[in-house]
């Protein structure tokens, strides 16, 4: 079953998605809880977009993406709705979905462009160098400190958006909302170069759903979500090793898989043993 991380670039690939796992699966109990879960999506496309634009012009291939993905973190972080009938994960359904539109427009003008279009949407686990593994591995060493620090405080920010109270942030709570957008938005530039915008969406999000469903201590959640995304990153790149399948769609298609376990399990656990988490309070 090990047999694989005889290569290395196996052995780099499974490194860079267990990186990506450690702090995606935290960042995405947040994005859940908070009920944004379209944000990792629309920032990994404006990060894209940032991407395709740089090959067309030929220019800013590094720094131009983060400046779109700032900018980006700008705006949804400043999007408050006050109209009930409307909800946020709407309009930043919205800005994906051009953001995406237009991203395919200018990919379909560079050479190569469908090819392109593919390593946007599952990356390039497979080419990943030394040198990506140690560059992933600060940024996302720094901004998990920095979360470390501020988690108190990004906690009760999620607490008040759980229960619609977006509209009462303080001065403070707006500027650290900010942060954690833009940390987001950091940590996605770097995740989508590697993992691509659909792979990055799922260690995002099916962790954390993944694990709300089979517990929840908020302990025990962080705990089941990293061990999922490790998990899914193993025998997602086993399933592509073994059967030749394509490794950013597989470690996708292991987290769904995952994810109808934890969702059996969860249906198990209250329609057989008749065992809900209120009756655990």
């Amino acid at each position: 079953m090990f047999e694989m991380f005889s290569l290395e670039f196996m052995l780099h690939a499974f490194l860079a998605c267990c990186i990506l796992g450690f702090l995606l699966s935290y960042l995405g109990i947040h994005v859940v809880g908070r009920g944004i879960v379209f944000v990792d999506l629309a920032l990994g496309q404006i990060s894209s977009l940032g991407v395709a634009i740089a090959e067309f012009v030929h220019y800013g291939e590094w720094w131009l993406p983060i400046v779109f993905t700032v900018l980006g973190a700008v705006l949804l972080s400043l999007i408050h709705i006050h109209d009930r009938r409307l909800r946020l994960e709407a309009v930043i359904g919205i800005v994906y979905v051009v953001a995406s539109a237009v991203t395919v427009l200018i990919i379909a003008k560079t050479p190569h462009g469908e090819a392109n279009i593919q390593e946007v949407l599952f990356g390039i686990l497979l080419g990943v160098t030394g040198d990506d593994l140690r560059n992933l591995l600060y940024v996302f060493g720094v901004i998990g400190i920095l979360h470390i620090i501020f988690y108190k405080a990004i906690n009760t920010i999620t607490v008040k958006m759980e229960a619609g109270e977006s509209g009462n942030f303080s001065l403070k709570e707006r500027g650290l909302n900010f942060f954690f957008y833009m940390s987001i938005g950091l940590a996605i530039v770097f995740a989508v170069r590697i993992g691509g915008v659909l792979p990055v969406f799922a260690f995002l999000v099916v962790p954390a759903v993944s694990a709300v469903l089979l517990a929840r201590n908020k302990v025990v959640i962080l705990i089941l979500a990293v061990g999922i995304s490790v998990l899914a990153s193993y025998f997602g790149l086993l399933f592509a090793y073994t059967l030749d399948f394509p490794t950013g769609p597989s470690v996708v298609a292991m987290f769904g898989a995952i994810f109808l376990l934890a969702s059996g399990a969860r249906f198990i656990r209250k329609k057989v043993f008749k065992i809900s988490f209120e009756e655990e309070q």
